[in-house]
């Protein structure tokens, strides 16, 4: 009876210690080697027009901020807006004031596995600013711009003007060489900057048209109005490359004359020596059922 109780367990032991042994050791290695990845996304924007300009009223005694975003849009969640029109409040009397109204007014931002896009599109399109109610500030035909950022690549920046561009009534020729000055006695004078494109490693920036307005109709400082003005930009912020795998090392090649001694590698994944990945499991699970099997010998010993 004593001998039946004593020599089970052991038995039972034994076995049950060499699978854990054998089990554990590769669940702990396939544990030690997991990845983690990081999921940053890219970023786009865009816009159609956007203006930072101050309105000073009856001769400065009265500065309100004409600050007016029209499309404006943002991703990683991707967006598009298509309004036509902008308007202001508090500057015309109490009445909605018209900054901008166009045929077209586009402007979109994605992002993509991998890629960060935004595109704007404007056409047949006026802006008009406080003071000067029937001429406008500036009509164009058309203007488009893109940024384009793909991972691991060089980010792109573009923008077109399409068409005549008319600056307070007079039409002028927009070039990229320079900005462009436009200056109307009696009434005032803008500044232009054609297509500024610009690119890092990861960004992309493409603005359209910029302005500077300096705008005071024959002094009267009904409304004077300051500061700039712009036109269909684009932006965008590339997604991180991904990280390359680390690659196993390369074989040592002989030098010279020395030539390998011995034969082939065997396939079987262990050295000549007897190392492989699952020896050190083996060893352990082979130790195990040794020392078991010398205890449970012992106790048959002291019991006859």
């Amino acid at each position: 009876m004593n001998s039946t109780n004593f020599r089970m367990p052991a038995r039972r032991l034994a076995t049950v210690a060499a699978a854990t042994a054998l089990a554990a050791g590769p669940a702990a290695l396939g544990g030690a080697s997991a990845a983690h990845a990081t999921g940053e996304q890219g970023r786009a924007s865009a816009v159609v027009l956007r203006t930072g300009l101050d309105v000073s009223l009856l001769g400065k005694t009265a500065n309100v901020p004409l600050a007016v975003a029209l499309n404006e849009v943002e991703a990683p969640r991707s967006a598009r807006k298509t309004a036509l029109t902008a308007t202001l409040d508090g500057v015309d009397g109490g009445r909605p004031f018209n900054v901008l109204a166009a045929e077209t007014a586009d402007a979109k931002a994605t992002v993509t596995d991998g890629t960060a896009e935004a595109t704007t599109e404007l056409a047949h399109a006026k802006v008009h600013v406080p003071g000067l109610p029937l001429l406008s500030l500036i009509e164009i035909e058309g203007v488009t711009s893109k940024a384009t950022c793909e991972a691991g690549k060089t980010p792109t920046a573009s923008s077109n003007l399409l068409g005549a561009v008319t600056v307070l009534g007079k039409k002028v020729t927009v070039t990229a060489g320079g900005p462009t000055d436009v200056k109307v006695p009696g009434v005032g004078e803008v500044r232009l900057d054609l297509s500024t494109n610009a690119t890092t490693s990861r960004t992309a920036a493409a603005t359209a048209l910029q302005l500077r307005v300096s705008v005071d109709p024959l002094k009267l400082g009904v409304a004077a109005v300051e500061g700039t003005l712009t036109l269909a930009k684009a932006t965008c912020e590339a997604p991180p490359a991904p990280t390359a795998s680390a690659a196993p090392p390369a074989e040592a090649k002989p030098q010279g004359e020395v030539k390998t001694q011995g034969g082939p590698a065997k396939e079987a994944g262990l050295a000549e020596t007897g190392g492989g990945s699952l020896t050190p499991y083996l060893a352990g699970g082979a130790l195990v059922l040794l020392v078991a099997g010398g205890a449970a010998a012992a106790t048959a010993r002291r019991r006859s």
